[in-house]
C-alpha cells in the first residue's frame, strides 16, 4: 500500500517504486529529468533502467488479444520518449556497456512489431553513439596537451578574439557535464557508475589552469615595461569577457591577476587600466555572497527561459559558486527513509542544474581561431612556487638595471665635473 499524494494534479510525494512507475507511464520532460537526474542518490542508472525495462515487459503482457497492438504501440511511444531524454541528457550513463545492451535489447524487441518506433529508436542510438564518440575524442585530447609557451602577445593582440576564444573554450568544456555530474559533487558515498564522468573536476581545474596562465604569461617577460604590457593586455581581455557574459573566464582572470606574484604589477599599470580593472573587481566583489554578481546571473536565468534559441540565451556561469551553491542544498535523500520521498525537493535539486543545461547548449556565435586556441589550451602554467621564483628573479633583474643606471648617471657627472 503506497502513500501518494497529488497537489493540483502534480506528484508531491511517492515511495521510490511509484516514482519509477510514474516515470514509464506518465514521461513528461521537466518529471523525466528532474527523477533521472536525483534517482542516482538511491540507485545506479542500470538499476533504474532493469526496473524500467522489466516494467516495460509487464505492459506488453496480452490481456486481450484484440488489444494487443494497441497496447504494444502505447508502451512503445512512452519508452521512446523516455530513451530519447534519457540518451539526450545524461549520455555518460550508457558509457556501462550494460546500459548499453539494454537499450540494444529494447531496439530488437521493437523491430518487426512497430516500424515506426523502430526507426525513432535507432536514430536516437546513432545520436547516442556519436555523442559518446565525441566525450571519447575530448577525454583524450585532454590527456594528450602539450607546448611551450611563447607569450599570448605572440599570438593574439587582440583582447577581443582572445575573450572569444575562452568563450569557446567554456562552451566546449560546459557541453561535456552531464548533469548527474551535479550530484556527484556531494554523494561522494555513492559508489561510482562504471564509466563515470571527471567533467566537473576538469571544469574546476581549468578556472584554477587559466588563473594560472595569466599569472604566468604577465611574470614571464624579464622586462617591467613588457609585463606591464602583458597586465593591461588581460585587463582588456576581462572586459570583453563582461561584455560578452563570460562570467567564468572574467573571474579566473581577476583570480590571476590578483595572486601575490602579480599582483603589484597593477599598480605599475596605466591609471585608465587600474581605474577599469578596479571596476571590474567591483562587478565579481564577493562582499554580501557575491550579491551584484547574482543578480545578473538571476537576470541571465530569466532571459534563458524565454529565449527563442540557443544563441539568444548564451551566459556562462562563475561555475566554482555554482557548485559550492549546489553543495548547500539539502538533498541527502541517501539517509532518509526510501518511502515518501518528497517531490519538492527534486525541483529544488533540478533547478540550477536546469539552468546550466540551458546556459551550456548556447551557441557560440564567434569565429574559431585555432593558433589562440591550441595556445591557450596547451601553453603549460608556472606553478605557485614557479611563479614566485620568477617574481624575484624579475625584481633582482629590475636591481640590476637600476644600478647599472645609477652608475652610468654617476660616470656622466664625474666626467662633466673633471673636465671644468
Amino acid at each position: 500500500m503506497f502513500s501518494n499524494k497529488e497537489v493540483e494534479n502534480r506528484l508531491v510525494s511517492a515511495s521510490l517504486e511509484v516514482l519509477i512507475q510514474h516515470l514509464d507511464y506518465y514521461p513528461d520532460k521537466p518529471y523525466v529529468f528532474n527523477f533521472l537526474l536525483s534517482s542516482r542518490l538511491l540507485l545506479q542508472p542500470y538499476e533504474l533502467m532493469t526496473q524500467v525495462c522489466h516494467m516495460c515487459e509487464q505492459q506488453k503482457r496480452p490481456v486481450d488479444h484484440l488489444l494487443d497492438e494497441i497496447r504494444f504501440y502505447e508502451v512503445a511511444k512512452k519508452l521512446l520518449q523516455l530513451l530519447t531524454e534519457w540518451t539526450e541528457k545524461f549520455p555518460y550513463d550508457f558509457k556501462d556497456k550494460r546500459m548499453m545492451r539494454c537499450l540494444r535489447n529494447m531496439t530488437h524487441d521493437l523491430a518487426g512489431k512497430d516500424e515506426y518506433s523502430w526507426r525513432d529508436m535507432m536514430q536516437t542510438t546513432r545520436r547516442l553513439t556519436k555523442r559518446l564518440s565525441a566525450l571519447d575524442l575530448y577525454e583524450e585530447a585532454a590527456l594528450n596537451l602539450a607546448a611551450k609557451p611563447n607569450g599570448i602577445l605572440s599570438v593574439c593582440h587582440d583582447p577581443i578574439i582572445l575573450a572569444q576564444q575562452l568563450t569557446h573554450i567554456e562552451l566546449d568544456k560546459m557541453s561535456f557535464i552531464g548533469p548527474e555530474e551535479f550530484l556527484q559533487s556531494f554523494a561522494r558515498k555513492i559508489p561510482m557508475a562504471k564509466g563515470q564522468s571527471r567533467s566537473v573536476e576538469s571544469y574546476l581545474e581549468w578556472f584554477h589552469t587559466l588563473s594560472s596562465l595569466v599569472a604566468t604569461e604577465i611574470s614571464m617577460p624579464m622586462k617591467k615595461k613588457q609585463r606591464v604590457k602583458v597586465a593591461e593586455f588581460f585587463m582588456d581581455v576581462a572586459q570583453q569577457c563582461l561584455d560578452i557574459g563570460n562570467f567564468n573566464s572574467l573571474m579566473a582572470i581577476i583570480s590571476g591577476m590578483n595572486m601575490n606574484c602579480v599582483s603589484k604589477m597593477k599598480n605599475n599599470c596605466n591609471k585608465v587600466y587600474i581605474k577599469k580593472f578596479q571596476l571590474l573587481e567591483h562587478q565579481m566583489d564577493p562582499s554580501n555572497n557575491f550579491e551584484k554578481y547574482r543578480s545578473v546571473l538571476c537576470d541571465a536565468a530569466e532571459e534563458s527561459n524565454h529565449a527563442d534559441s540557443f544563441l539568444d540565451n548564451m551566459f556562462i556561469p562563475f561555475f566554482s559558486l555554482l557548485i559550492e551553491d549546489f553543495l548547500l542544498l539539502d538533498v541527502d535523500f541517501a539517509n532518509r527513509r526510501r518511502n515518501n520521498q518528497h517531490i519538492e525537493k527534486l525541483w529544488e535539486i533540478a533547478k540550477p542544474v536546469g539552468d546550466f543545461v540551458l546556459w551550456r547548449q548556447s551557441v557560440c556565435p564567434f569565429s574559431r581561431d585555432d593558433i589562440v586556441l591550441h595556445y591557450i589550451i596547451t601553453t603549460p602554467v608556472f606553478t605557485e612556487k614557479e611563479l614566485h621564483r620568477t617574481s624575484n628573479e624579475s625584481k633582482g633583474n629590475v636591481e640590476k638595471d637600476n644600478r647599472r643606471s645609477f652608475k652610468r648617471a654617476f660616470k656622466r657627472f664625474f666626467k662633466t665635473h673633471r673636465n671644468r
